[in-house]
């Protein structure tokens, strides 16, 4: 995450505090899953558009790229809620013994409108700070240290174990395995997976003793003293202005209809 940071954190929110951008990414995402109107989730994804644009990816077919990439459930939810097994409704279509009914189309688009808008806000804000400036946003908002101190932990090891555990599969090819239904492959993955509890382990043990010979005393200390400035300011008015804009084509639309 903090790679994506550095790719993309270059607009208008890179300068934004974290305590507001964490707020920001809260309060849209469960707004954007509570509407229930086409208008409204549109008016979402222009939101979150927006704020794209101000978060200045230098790339955007890329951070497209990845907001699809982290809906690629959307695939299942089109194959599966538009028939009528799984929504009953108005017939729009038959397929031998699958109908594709008209709620089920509409839930489905709706679902899909509603998680693009959701991810693309999420990772626009989320993207110009770093894990650690996450975590002391979080702590500030009352989350628990421990909880807070273990998230930023975990961001960092990910990686190492996943480089890890690309070694010792490295390892199992250069000797000749291969990947298939025996009970012998099992027992390899069972041993892979020891293996790298165990060196896991050990990496935790060499991360805390490094810890504490740079006078580590069993807490994390987070600057949670900052004071707001203008731009944080500006930026939470125009988030109010997108939320009241949401709201009010969704009560409107469900008026309407």
């Amino acid at each position: 995450m903090g790679h994506i940071a550095r790719e993309v954190g270059s607009g208008f929110l890179a300068g934004v505090d974290s305590r507001i951008k964490l707020l920001v990414m809260v309060v849209w995402s469960v707004l954007l899953a509570l509407v229930d109107t086409y208008e409204a989730a549109g008016a979402g994804i222009v939101g979150s558009a927006l704020l794209v644009v101000l978060a200045g990816p230098p790339r955007p077919w890329s951070f497209l790229a990845r907001v699809l990439a982290v809906n690629v459930f959307l695939v299942f939810v089109w194959l599966v809620l538009p028939f009528s097994f799984s929504m009953p409704g108005e017939p729009l279509a038959s397929l031998g013994p699958l109908v594709l009914t008209k709620e089920g189309v509409r839930l489905s688009g709706l679902l899909s409108l509603k998680a693009l808008g959701i991810t693309a806000g999420a990772m626009a804000v989320t993207t110009t700070a770093s894990v650690f400036e996450l975590m002391t946003a979080a702590r500030a908002m009352g989350a628990p240290e421990k909880l807070a101190a273990m998230l930023a932990l975990m961001t960092r090891y990910v990686s190492v174990i996943k480089d890890e555990f690309e070694r010792l599969v490295w390892a199992m090819k250069v000797r000749g395995f291969k990947a298939t239904s025996s009970l012998h492959c099992l027992r390899s993955y069972a041993n892979l997976a020891g293996v790298l509890l165990v060196r896991g382990l050990d990496r935790g043990e060499r991360v805390h003793a490094a810890m504490l010979c740079r006078g580590y005393k069993g807490r994390f200390y987070f600057d949670l003293e900052r004071g707001l400035k203008r731009r944080d300011v500006v930026f939470f008015i125009i988030f109010l202005l997108l939320a009241a804009a949401v709201v009010l084509l969704d009560v409107l639309s469900r008026t309407h209809h």
